[in-house]
């Protein structure tokens, strides 16, 4: 998925190594692979850039060890992108931006 960017290095994505417990949650439930296997036990973020903040990844940590906030304008300008083309893309704001 490193084909899918809106703007490099301003999600809101925050991970915390030390909270994380290895779970693996974060990883089934991103669709953009932006995590991966650290070892055996730690997760690391493999791609923050490829975050579209759709929350997925910190609703399922189950020590909060992952932090961003939902719908803050990639998601949403993505897969508006992806229906009606990236030139008339919007995140569906009141303006048309994000």
């Amino acid at each position: 998925m490193r084909d899918l960017r809106y703007l490099r290095g301003v999600t809101t994505l925050a991970y915390e190594n030390e909270r994380c417990i290895g779970c693996g949650n974060c990883i089934l439930v991103c669709p953009h692979s932006v995590f991966a296997r650290d070892g055996e036990r730690k997760v690391r973020l493999a791609d923050p850039d490829g975050c579209m903040e759709c929350g997925a990844c910190a609703l399922n940590c189950p020590t909060e060890a992952i932090r961003v906030t939902p719908g803050v304008g990639c998601a949403a300008y993505i897969i508006s992108g992806w229906i009606h083309g990236k030139e008339n893309a919007s995140c569906g704001g009141p303006d048309g931006c994000c």
